[in-house]
């Protein structure tokens, strides 16, 4: 049986939160939800049924290999639709989410691989987050923040932390965008905010904005 709209939101948020043991807390899961703890409890108890979580009382719950894989899926769908919009739709990376958001539930699985085909079966979203195959895989990246880079360090801007719509129109502002290389000019000692260069102008970057940015050498 196909997972119902509000159990693949619960399946996708628990592939945004597990750490690296697959483990996450039902008080994490219910505050990334803003869902009540009760709900999220009985949730996971039916999810602990389908054999996608390992589910103990007063423990972290555990994301089994057949949950990751089904939350993945559902992380497919929303990331080729994300693709499709910009890539064929001409949308700005930073109105996609709401309208994948309201896509990523459809069940047709030829849907979506067609889309895949479509698309010349991209490896990344356009917020540079990978997409996983049809099988649930997907592709590691060796990212660091840049909020991490020291002075005189030349990166590319490879992919995100957080792609909200808020964010993303405050890139698009500066002109930052994917694979654009960053050179690091300064850093502030008081709050850590870090001058850049990019397309030979120079840019001001708050720290939060610079722990959301992920980059490679």
């Amino acid at each position: 049986m196909k997972a119902t709209l509000t159990e693949e939101n619960y399946l996708k948020a628990l592939f945004h939160l597990v750490d690296s043991e697959n483990k996450v807390t039902i008080n994490e899961l219910s505050k990334f939800l803003n869902v009540k703890m009760p709900s999220t409890n009985n949730m996971m108890k039916k999810f602990a049924e389908k054999n996608w979580v390992i589910y103990e009382t007063y423990k972290p719950l555990t994301v089994t290999s057949s949950g990751m894989r089904e939350a993945a899926l559902v992380v497919r769908k929303h990331r080729l639709t994300e693709m499709f919009l910009v890539q064929k739709m001409n949308f700005g990376w930073e109105n996609v989410h709401e309208i994948a958001e309201q896509l990523e539930h459809v069940h047709s699985q030829v849907f979506f691989d067609k889309m895949d085909e479509i698309l010349n079966f991209p490896k990344y979203d356009p917020h540079g987050e990978p997409i996983p195959d049809k099988k649930g895989n997907i592709i590691a990246q060796d990212l660091l923040q840049l909020s991490n880079c020291a002075v005189g360090e030349r990166v590319i801007f490879t992919s995100l932390t957080l792609s909200d719509d808020g964010f993303l129109t405050y890139l698009t502002d500066k002109n930052l965008l994917l694979n654009t290389e960053i050179l690091v000019l300064k850093i502030e000692n008081f709050d850590k905010s870090m001058t850049i260069e990019i397309n030979n102008s120079k840019e001001i970057l708050s720290r939060q904005a610079t722990e959301k940015i992920l980059v490679k050498k």
